[in-house]
């Protein structure tokens, strides 16, 4: 597993750590069982508080992505059955919207960013 944390990413750093995991799971970097580094590992290794990275793997537990046991590294669960609570569909909705509102203040056109989505679609389609 590879992280890293982006000082000009406005984002806060444990949802950077949450998307980094998200799709390193989804593109299949990241099998079910796989280990996690320890929370102290993970801290360490990107110069950051360990409670941010333990918020990162909380928040990840919650979604199903990983398993959390104490004593224990954290795992990639083995079933990522879809979540389908309003929870994640109003943070999916809340993050399109910051998406759309970021590109809109780049100067991306609809159309532009239209173009972008549907790349990004057909590559998954293709992974």
């Amino acid at each position: 597993m590879l992280l890293t944390v982006n000082e000009n990413d406005s984002r806060p750093i444990y949802l950077q750590i949450i998307s980094q995991i998200r799709e390193q799971v989804s593109n299949g970097m990241l099998q079910p069982g796989d280990e996690l580094p320890s929370v102290r590992e993970t801290a360490d290794s990107l110069g950051i508080n360990m409670h941010t990275v333990r918020s990162a793997y909380l928040k990840l537990s919650e979604q199903g992505i990983i398993t959390l046991r104490l004593g224990r590294r954290a795992k990639i669960a083995r079933r990522h059955l879809p979540v389908r609570n309003a929870d994640l569909a109003a943070d999916i909705e809340l993050r399109l919207k910051e998406l759309f509102a970021d590109a809109t203040l780049a100067g991306i056109s609809k159309d532009d960013l239209r173009k972008l989505v549907n790349q990004k679609l057909a590559q998954l389609k293709r992974e």
